[in-house]
């Protein structure tokens, strides 16, 4: 393994409370890049020097060394960044399908989401951008706001507000300037869900990936009655299970592309040694972290 970073749901699934759970013993670690040293005489899809990410979920990532069949590895392109590499297997898949999958967007159209500064809400901006589509990015308020603000509209948002701003009245007056959203992306869950619904247009989708509230989704019933809106959910996990593995690989192609054209980055990363995962989990947990941890191995 090269590198592997720390994502919510790698600290889920060791809390026991993922919907995928390993057999014990097991590594931890979803996702990361590894590069191929050996491989068997009847191997046929990867080469020693290539450089390789998990095809799906449970590998345990966090080790510096593994055997593995070729059907639990995906083959990706070393002219990338490692870091590009090592965070591309969840959020930037997650983010692309949830923009391509539950609404027919155009050019012009708007999404707006929450937990924009997530490893997700970062790819979304960054996706959304290369798109076309312009994007409400809505963050918990914090001592350095401006500072976030500032790096996401670096990476493409157009608007920036806070969880307090959506609330506000005064939210009416973007949509002056851009259409309402006919898509919105939940990872919050509790009031930040609802507010997100109060935005969507007549007709839209919020589509629900986490719940870092750990609280229920409320929609309110005359949004349901009056503005016909759906709520869906996402997992990656069952989208994998739903599609072919060469399925996968051309997604993992469509963003590598992205990548190179530079309308892809990686999020913001805290590259760690390994030996030091004790102190990267505990970093990982804290609240208003906008760093990614990665694991180097």
């Amino acid at each position: 393994m090269l590198a592997a970073p720390i994502n919510p749901s790698d600290i889920n699934m060791i809390q026991g409370n993922y919907g995928l759970l390993p057999k014990l013993p097991a590594v931890g670690g979803n996702e990361g890049v590894g590069q191929v040293v050996a491989v068997g005489s009847n191997v046929t899809r990867v080469k020693p020097g290539d450089w390789v990410i998990p095809a799906n979920p449970g590998l345990g990532t966090w080790r510096t060394e593994a055997v593995f069949s070729e059907e639990e590895l995906i083959g990706v392109p070393s002219d990338i960044p490692l870091q590009c590499a090592a965070t591309l297997g969840v959020n930037p898949c997650t983010a692309y399908r949830m923009l391509m999958d539950f609404e027919q967007l155009q050019p012009g159209d708007c999404v707006i989401q929450n937990a924009s500064n997530s490893g997700v809400g970062q790819a979304v901006i960054q996706i959304a951008t290369a798109l076309g589509l312009r994007t409400i990015n809505v963050v918990r308020d914090r001592p350095d706001i401006q500072k976030l603000t500032d790096r996401l509209k670096n990476l493409g948002a157009e608007h920036v507000i806070t969880e307090e701003g959506l609330r506000k009245p005064e939210m009416k007056n973007i949509f002056k300037a851009i259409p309402q959203p006919r898509l919105a992306l939940n990872c919050v869950g509790g009031k930040s869900s609802t507010e997100l619904l109060r935005q969507l247009a007549p007709g839209g989708t919020m589509v629900t990936y986490g719940g870092m509230a750990k609280q229920p989704v409320i929609a309110p019933v005359s949004l349901l009655i009056f503005k016909d809106l759906k709520l869906r959910g996402f997992w990656l996990s069952q989208w994998k299970k739903d599609h072919s593995p060469d399925q996968f690989r051309e997604l993992i192609l469509i963003l590598c592309n992205f990548i190179r054209q530079g309308q892809l980055t990686a999020p913001a990363c805290s590259e760690v040694p390994l030996q030091d995962y004790q102190h990267v989990l505990e970093a990982s947990m804290k609240p208003f972290v906008s760093s990614k941890q990665i694991l180097t191995l």
